[in-house]
């Protein structure tokens, strides 16, 4: 059997550099308007899209999405702009992995702002934090009795003040009433901690690794 084409859109949620190590494919900087319907073109199996572009140009389409789809392609979301779309179109068929895809399907969250960022355009990496990040972390922090409820509840407040371009923990701990031990504790905590939208990009690799496998065998 032929080796399916595989097609991903990455970038500051999971480096091409790191992907590459867990599944052979296409990579492709986040995805934007009509790079579906090239992938479409390009005769593309299975789509994997992690991250996209919010605000810079304009956003996937759910049609160009559905398209892909209506043509036996599998499309695959998780992580940030994955996970969103996955959310709005897994009734028809897109399959959406991890925490954040949960989280928005479960109506906990409902905004791009929740996993939108700003990225470097030349190395690819985040250069502001998004939001389900921080939420994440938070609420393992308190899990870990680092931070409590409260003190959670107002840094996070915080962080959604901030306009996301500058949604960074350095501006949100300027803000905050943390005494020093307690921020310095917790700033150790969020370095260690790794991102939930990396995790969950990792996930989508790993479940698509495997849908490949299964339909290399059939």
């Amino acid at each position: 059997m032929s080796e399916k084409k595989i097609i991903i859109f990455t970038g500051p949620s999971l480096s091409h550099i790191e992907a590459k190590k867990i599944l052979k494919a296409d990579y492709r900087s986040p995805v934007k308007r009509d790079d579906i319907l090239k992938a479409i073109n390009e005769k593309a199996d299975i789509i994997g899209i992690i991250d996209g572009v919010f605000h810079q140009h304009p956003a996937v389409a759910h049609k160009e999405i559905m398209e892909a789809i209506d043509k036996g392609i599998t499309i695959v979301g998780g992580g940030s702009m994955g996970a969103l779309r996955a959310s709005e179109l897994d009734t028809l068929g897109m399959i959406g992995i991890g925490y954040v895809y949960n989280e928005y399907a479960k109506g906990n969250i409902e905004s791009d702002d929740d996993v939108a960022i700003t990225f470097d355009k030349l190395t690819g990496e985040a250069v502001s934090e998004a939001l389900v990040n921080i939420d994440y972390k938070l609420k393992k922090a308190v899990d870990e009795e680092i931070i409590n409820n409260d003190e959670k509840n107002e840094l996070l407040s915080i962080a959604k003040s901030i306009y996301y371009p500058n949604r960074t923990y350095f501006n949100i701990f300027k803000e905050s009433n943390l005494d020093e031990t307690k921020k310095e504790k917790l700033i150790d905590f969020i370095v260690k901690t790794e991102d939930i939208k990396k995790l969950d990009a990792i996930a989508v690799l790993e479940y698509i690794k495997n849908l490949r496998g299964k339909n290399n065998e059939s």
